[in-house]
C-alpha cells in the first residue's frame, strides 16, 4: 500500500459508516467508467442469468447480513493468511 493510499484509508476511517459506504460507492462508480464495453456487456449479462436463476427457483438468496458477515470472514481470513 503506498503512503498516500495509507493516508487516505487512516482519514476515511475517522468518517461515519454512511460516509465510508458513499465513498466506497463513489470509488467503485470511479472505477466502472474504465472497464471496457465486452466487460461490461459481460458483467450484465450475468446478473442477468443470476437473476433469471432466482426467478426460476433454481436458486435461493440469502439475508444481506449473512452474505456481509460471509465477506467480512473471508475478508478476515484472506487478511490472516497475508
Amino acid at each position: 500500500m503506498t503512503q498516500a493510499v495509507a493516508h487516505i484509508l487512516e482519514e476515511a476511517e475517522q468518517l461515519s459508516a454512511p460516509e465510508r459506504a458513499e465513498l466506497a460507492d463513489r470509488i467503485v462508480e470511479s472505477l466502472a467508467h474504465n472497464i471496457p464495453s465486452e466487460i461490461a456487456s459481460a458483467q450484465v449479462a450475468e446478473v442477468r442469468r443470476r437473476i433469471a436463476e432466482v426467478e426460476a427457483g433454481e436458486v435461493s438468496l440469502i439475508p444481506g447480513d449473512e452474505a456481509l458477515a460471509r465477506v467480512r470472514q473471508l475478508v478476515a481470513s484472506a487478511r490472516a493468511a497475508s
